[in-house]
């Protein structure tokens, strides 16, 4: 290939990258923000401020509640049900294309040219026929490739770049003697059809409509009451920009179902505290059926309100299963309880004397524990009690279900007799170490004492919901 063509391939390249080149420095930067489109099944739209998130059966998207530069947004929630994707989809590839022409593909193309033509001055200076081919065949490459990852921008102008390097190539192999040309290199996609088109930007009204509509397709009643109190609010802050009779109905009517909503709130904070009420009772008296007839009263209750709070009556039924759970075990328990009264009895009547004989020791054990003196005598009868005490106890056989209460009772006479015979040494011995040994044995048998008294009382009791 002579130089004289090299030269008029890279000026007719250069002519084609030149007028864009400007402004390309003059477009980049600005706003990165791509406002889409999540389209309902209705027909109707709301914007998407960036891209929208699907999580498993939910859709998430941050949509914004005013027409203006750094508008308030809204977290919005829906059923990804309600979303008609296909016009969602085609709607967000047209932003996007839209987007990057808006900002990006002039830098990309000038970019682009010039890597193009600074491949082909390099060429122009070679001299080794293989290594000029393959640079050529690269830019070649590259510009088949350029269209397809770039919303096909300028398309025209990358073909004849295209068409002019498969001339070049072929030059260039018929200078290197080869026998078989193959010049089906094209790779061009054409650009497709934007079956969805652009919007236009929100107006003040479109914006307090979009709002309006979300209103209507969220499923929790504070998500619609923040967009009917956003919408009031737009409808204050933009009165001016609003048609007056439209502004006057919407108004009334975003006010009217605002109020409407905070009564229904009302209504079923209500029903969720009369029930909830019921249910403690109920639960308390393990009253099994009248608990489950209570969560058919529920269903009952918010059908003739007109089902319009389902997370409310969900989470009421929820803690009235709770309470059901509870009322089961509770009954469960008491007909153990029941089957093994007579044992109890006989326990109870049992145990009476021990634990009355602990007791009378409260007052001398207090004594030893305060080290405020404990006579000959005091020690004497603490030592006969606890021998009684612990006779008595090994006499005794407890229920299984008492073992562990019983034998507290027991390591509260030991611990009452340890500190009547320590008090004992640390009297003979005039030593106040040993004392305050004494004192803490004291203080144990004490505390095992009343524990063990609680633990007994509460087992013999029929049980009670916690």
């Amino acid at each position: 290939m002579n130089s004289r063509k090299w030269a008029c391939t890279f000026a007719l390249i250069g002519l084609l990258a030149a007028p864009w080149l400007a402004a390309a420095v003059a477009d980049a930067g600005g706003d990165d923000a791509t406002l889409l489109r999540v389209f309902l099944t209705d027909g109707t739209s709301l914007v998407s401020y960036g891209e929208p998130a699907r999580v498993g059966d939910r859709v998430v998207f941050s949509m914004p509640t005013a027409a203006t530069e750094n508008p308030p947004l809204h977290l919005m929630n829906l059923a990804a049900s309600r979303v008609d994707w296909d016009r969602t989809n085609r709607y967000a590839a047209s932003a996007r294309a839209t987007h990057y022409i808006q900002t990006q593909a002039e830098t990309d193309y000038a970019a682009l040219s010039n890597g193009i033509a600074r491949a082909l001055s390099d060429v122009g200076t070679m001299t080794d026929a293989a290594s000029r081919l393959a640079i050529v065949e690269n830019a070649r490459k590259t510009l088949a490739l350029w269209p397809q990852n770039h919303f096909n921008y300028r398309q025209a102008e990358v073909r004849q770049m295209t068409s002019m390097l498969d001339e070049a190539i072929a030059d260039l192999r018929a200078v290197g003697g080869a026998g078989r040309f193959d010049l089906n290199l094209s790779t061009f996609v054409d650009p497709p059809t934007i079956v969805e088109p652009m919007l236009p930007p929100l107006t003040p009204k479109d914006a307090i409509e979009q709002v309006l509509t979300a209103a209507r397709y969220v499923d929790t009643s504070a998500e619609r009451t923040s967009l009917l109190g956003a919408a009031l609010t737009g409808l204050d802050r933009d009165d001016d920009a609003l048609p007056a009779e439209w502004a006057t109905t919407t108004r009334a009517s975003a006010k009217s179902a605002l109020d409407m909503e905070l009564k229904t709130d009302r209504d079923y904070q209500s029903l969720t505290k009369r029930m909830m009420a019921l249910a403690d009772r109920r639960a308390k008296l393990a009253d099994v059926r009248g608990l489950e007839r209570l969560v058919d009263r529920i269903h009952k209750n918010d059908a003739m309100m007109g089902g319009k709070r389902a997370e409310s009556v969900d989470a009421l039924v929820t803690a009235v299963q709770v309470q059901l759970d509870a009322a089961r075990q509770l009954r469960l328990a008491r007909d153990h309880w029941a089957l093994r009264a007579p044992v109890y009895r006989r326990y109870r009547v049992a145990i009476k004397a021990p634990l009355d004989r602990f007791a009378t020791l409260k007052a001398s054990l207090e004594g030893i524990k305060s080290l405020a003196g404990s006579t000959p005598g005091a020690l004497v009868a603490i030592e006969r009690s606890v021998r009684q005490i612990l006779k008595q106890a090994a006499a005794i056989a407890p229920p299984d279900e008492l073992r562990a209460a019983h034998a507290l009772l027991v390591s509260a006479a030991q611990l009452a007799g340890n500190a009547a015979e320590i008090r004992r040494e640390a009297t003979l011995a005039a030593d106040v170490t040993r004392a305050w040994d004494a004192s803490s044995a004291a203080a144990g048998s004490l505390m095992l004492g009343a524990r063990a008294r609680t633990d007994i009382q509460a087992l013999l009791r029929p049980p009670q919901l916690r």
